[in-house]
């Protein structure tokens, strides 16, 4: 430690900084790799900052002899570990939920119960909108209809996002509003579920959600900037320091651009272009904004592949075990998928696709691969691109990953939050390569964490706690499900991390706190790796800080 400091000092002359600040009487722990690349923990007491960079950190004593001039900030003997990354998140959709109506964990009648009280002194020309049902959790675990919302009276037209984001619930004043009817053709990747007699039941799955994007009016740029100042801070107060939005369109786009000419980001954002959508092309020609450095960095799109395995909309190779005859969605098609790589390794853009059934994943790894025989020497030489999810894959295409050099882009909670049906999905045999961080890890593929907000919660310390202990909050399963593919706690915070870091471009930049780095850290309430790992979701942020600036303080 005592070597690592001196190396520091030469890096960072005393006489450069008259701002210097040292928090000391801290229990900090980042993690650094060994020789070999795996993830170790490094200790320590005391942490200066200047200018928004690390300069040092070590012995509390030894700082205060080395940084005698410096601002001396008490630790209080408080937990420091470095700004956490959220690799997967979506920060509009947050933002915008804090004015609509969340559905998570509910019953279906308390979920009935919900939408009406909210829909009371809306005012009549108004969407209801909201998030969150799972049918999975109720009785019978049966679609939802139109009719269900129809029989609470609100005259409103009424629009509800499945948990997965992946599925939609109308009313019939909503199908109205959209022009869906019978005779209504769903878009290729895409379903609208139909009764008997043909007739739409208001569940719309995958594209064909588009058709009802079309009939909701349009937030202002004013209220996309509004949405994602609200998600900024929501996601300061649980410890994130930098977020990879995982697909923006053109509004959100130009509402981050204009942010970031006010200076009014106060954390990191690595925002995904999304592929499809109306302004890609005029996104992709804008080119790389930002550098690793900037609050701002965009340079990489997404792509969606398939659907989710909740609403069966995640593309399987072989038919769903709960529903014969039908393997699920493939999204784009293959001259489609074509274009959209095309179109990015030509900007220099990294190609960032969701798939979560096998089917989709061997779809994108046959992409990956076609280009990669076409380009073997790319611009940048690495451009780390990802898949996002990667929830099933059949075993013999794991390799693949490390053969390609891909990013698993990977959520922890989802497993614990799939576990109470994804065997009736898909069938104990197909989990195999189901969620299978460990098996990654051990081939050497770079594992990037996030959690996919709104779908899950925010806190990031959900997805720590049930990447090391493959269970749900109540400790179920009994030794955790598919244990054997659960990973260490130095590993699930290297993910958060270092892991999240680089899956950006940005691990010289972020990820740990080593001289030079951004003075990005949280202070917490226990100390990670001195407590029970049952318990680790009950972390709590005291503090955040972004760049040697404390942006967020837990209030008494």
């Amino acid at each position: 430690m005592r070597m690592r400091i001196l190396f520091a000092l030469l890096i960072f002359p005393l006489t450069a900084y008259c701002n210097t600040q040292l928090i000391e009487n801290i229990r900090g722990a980042h993690i650094v790799p060994d020789k070999s690349g795996k993830p170790v923990v490094e200790k320590f007491s005391a942490l200066a900052f200047a200018d928004g960079k690390v300069l040092a950190l070590g012995d509390s004593d030894e700082m205060a002899g080395r940084y005698p001039d410096a601002e001396v900030i008490d630790g209080h003997g408080r937990a420091l570990i470095p700004g956490l990354i959220d690799a997967h998140g979506h920060m509009s959709a947050l933002g915008f939920l804090q004015g609509e109506i969340d559905l998570r964990d509910k019953s279906f009648a308390e979920t009935l119960s919900a939408i009406k009280a909210f829909a009371k002194g809306k005012p009549r020309g108004s969407w209801i909108t909201g998030r969150g049902w799972n049918q999975v959790l109720w009785k019978g675990k049966g679609w939802p209809s139109a009719a269900d919302l129809d029989a609470l009276e609100v005259s409103q037209p009424i629009w509800l996002r499945r948990v997965d984001g992946h599925a939609g619930w109308a009313n019939s004043a909503a199908l109205r509003a959209a022009g869906i009817d019978r005779d209504t053709r769903a878009p290729e990747g895409g379903e609208i579920l139909r009764d008997a007699s043909g007739q739409p039941t208001g569940i719309l799955v995958d594209n064909a959600m588009e058709l009802m994007a079309e009939a909701i009016p349009a937030p202002s740029q004013a209220q996309v900037e509004t949405a994602l100042g609200a998600a900024f801070q929501i996601a300061l107060a649980n410890g994130l320091t930098s977020v990879h939005d995982a697909g923006i369109d053109g509004p959100t786009y130009r509402a981050y651009r204009a942010l970031a000419q006010r200076d009014a980001i106060p954390m990191r954002v690595y925002p995904m272009v999304m592929a499809g959508t109306r302004d890609f092309n005029a996104m992709l020609a804008q080119g790389v904004v930002g550098s690793p450095e900037d609050r701002l960095f965009i340079r990489s799109i997404k792509v969606v592949a398939d659907g989710a395995l909740g609403s069966r909309g995640a593309a399987m190779l072989a038919d769903y075990s709960d529903q014969p005859h039908y393997a699920g969605l493939l999204l784009h098609n293959h001259r489609e998928m074509d274009d959209y790589f095309g179109r990015a390794l030509a900007q220099g853009f990294q190609i960032n696709v969701h798939a979560i059934g096998d089917r989709a994943n061997r779809q994108v790894l046959d992409e990956f691969a076609q280009f990669a025989e076409q380009k073997p020497a790319q611009a940048e030489g690495d451009f780390r691109h990802r898949i996002e999810h990667a929830q099933i894959v059949a075993p013999v295409d794991i390799p693949r990953f490390k053969t390609l050099g891909i990013v698993a882009s990977m959520q922890p909670i989802h497993a614990t939050s799939d576990m109470n049906m994804a065997g009736d999905r898909v069938g104990d045999k197909r989990l195999a390569g189901a969620y299978a961080w460990r098996t990654f890890l051990d081939q050497g593929t770079p594992l990037a964490a996030g959690s996919d907000f709104p779908v899950e919660p925010v806190n990031p310390f959900l997805g720590i706690h049930a990447a090391v202990t493959r269970q749900n909050t109540r400790d179920q399963p009994p030794g955790g499900w598919r244990a054997q593919e659960s990973i260490s706690l130095a590993e699930a915070l290297r993910a958060f991390t270092l892991g999240a870091a680089y899956a950006a471009h940005q691990e010289h930049v972020l990820g740990n706190l080593l001289p030079g780095k951004a003075a990005d850290f949280v202070l917490l309430d226990r100390d990670l790796f001195a407590i029970d790992p049952h318990t680790l979701w009950k972390t709590r942020v005291l503090e955040t800080w972004v760049a040697g600036e404390k942006v967020y303080e837990r209030g008494q």
